[in-house]
């Protein structure tokens, strides 16, 4: 058994879709970064590679290679899931929380659940995706950026 924990923060910028758990989000910003820059997918995938001791995302998927440039942040999540794959582990569970002032992310939960279960291979009661607001505090509270915190577990193959 392995378990790893990761956080990913992106800023907010006009002009860009808003992508978590691979599902576009309707809002006036979205999440600046390299890739879609979908925090909570980044958060998941490091907690992976953590739990594999692989390192971080950019150690894995640097932000200079521009194979990665505006890539979805689905296929990185499934690649690290191969390499998790090739250690002979699997998926005993994922616990992650998204930290957005807005918009209001209870409708889209369930799609962003069945999304990563479906990329990591196992049930979506494997999978634990909740959202709590910033209350106006700091810079997630000003609508200046999100973040994303991901704990997972791995079970070796028998």
């Amino acid at each position: 058994m392995r378990i790893g924990q990761a956080i990913d923060i992106h800023p907010l910028e006009s002009g860009r879709p808003l992508v978590l758990g691979g599902v576009e989000i309707d809002s006036p910003k979205g999440l600046k970064g390299h890739s879609d820059a979908d925090v909570l997918l980044h958060a998941i995938a490091e907690s992976v590679l953590g739990a594999l001791a692989l390192g971080d995302l950019g150690a894995n998927f640097p932000d200079t290679d521009p194979k990665y440039k505006g890539s979805a942040s689905t296929l990185l999540l499934d690649e690290v899931y191969r390499k998790m794959r090739e250690k002979k582990y699997h998926i005993g569970n994922v616990d992650a929380t998204i930290m957005a002032e807005k918009p209001h992310l209870a409708g889209y939960k369930a799609q962003m659940t069945e999304n990563v279960a479906s990329i990591l291979h196992c049930d979506v009661d494997q999978i634990s995706i909740k959202a709590t607001r910033g209350e106006k505090l700091g810079f997630v509270g000003r609508q200046e950026g999100m973040t994303a915190l991901a704990v997972c577990l791995l079970e070796e193959d028998e």
